[in-house]
């Protein structure tokens, strides 16, 4: 009798929270992110406030601080997301082929106002830390180069030689990056290998 009373009383364990995929959560990140895009892409990274993107989304502007703490890391993020790191990227066997083709992707990517404005937005945000935008680039290079067979280049020379040109050019000489920016680099890159 003792045991089954022990048994009655002793707590059942709560059962483990399930991970929500969707709902509220994502509608209220999907506002977010695209209230940051387009007020970005009509007013300028400057002159976009939390309270503007609030109220753009749809959303309390304390629920924008408690998600990402201030307008820096949300916008760090955001320029972030738009160049997705779970992303097929290419993988033909060939690190020259394959390098040329990701390079050609950023460029594209960024020859986008959109996403120009955002990087540049992350870019003044990110102080003295190294940008997700860049650790996301530097995790790609290291995957191209660590796949390939004999690479007769390292990491720090595609982010160096290819990667920081791209990027110079999006946030300080946009008129120059074009189609023919990825290919000159590339060649840039292996001709000093």
């Amino acid at each position: 009798m003792e045991t089954q009373l022990a048994a009655a009383t002793m707590p059942v364990p709560a059962a483990s929270p399930t991970k929500r995929t969707g709902g509220r959560s994502a509608l209220v990140l999907a506002s977010v992110r695209s209230a940051v895009e387009e007020l970005i892409k009509e007013r300028g990274p400057e002159r976009v406030t939390v309270p503007m993107i609030a109220e753009r989304a749809g959303v309390n502007p304390t629920s924008i601080y408690r998600r990402w703490g201030d307008l820096p890391t949300l916008i760090n993020e955001i320029a972030t997301y738009r160049l997705d790191p779970e992303r097929p990227l290419p993988e033909s066997g060939n690190l020259r082929a394959d390098l040329t083709g990701w390079a050609r992707e950023i460029v594209q990517h960024y020859s986008k106002p959109v996403n120009a404005a955002l990087l540049r937005a992350g870019a003044a945000t990110a102080g003295e830390s190294e940008s997700d935008c860049l650790r996301n680039r530097r995790a790609e290079a290291r995957l191209f180069v660590d796949r390939a067979v004999n690479p007769v280049i390292t990491v720090d020379q595609v982010i160096d030689h290819l990667v920081a040109p791209i990027i110079y050019r999006v946030i300080f000489l946009p008129l120059t990056l074009d189609d023919s920016t990825a290919d000159r680099l590339i060649a840039d890159l292996f001709a000093r290998a």
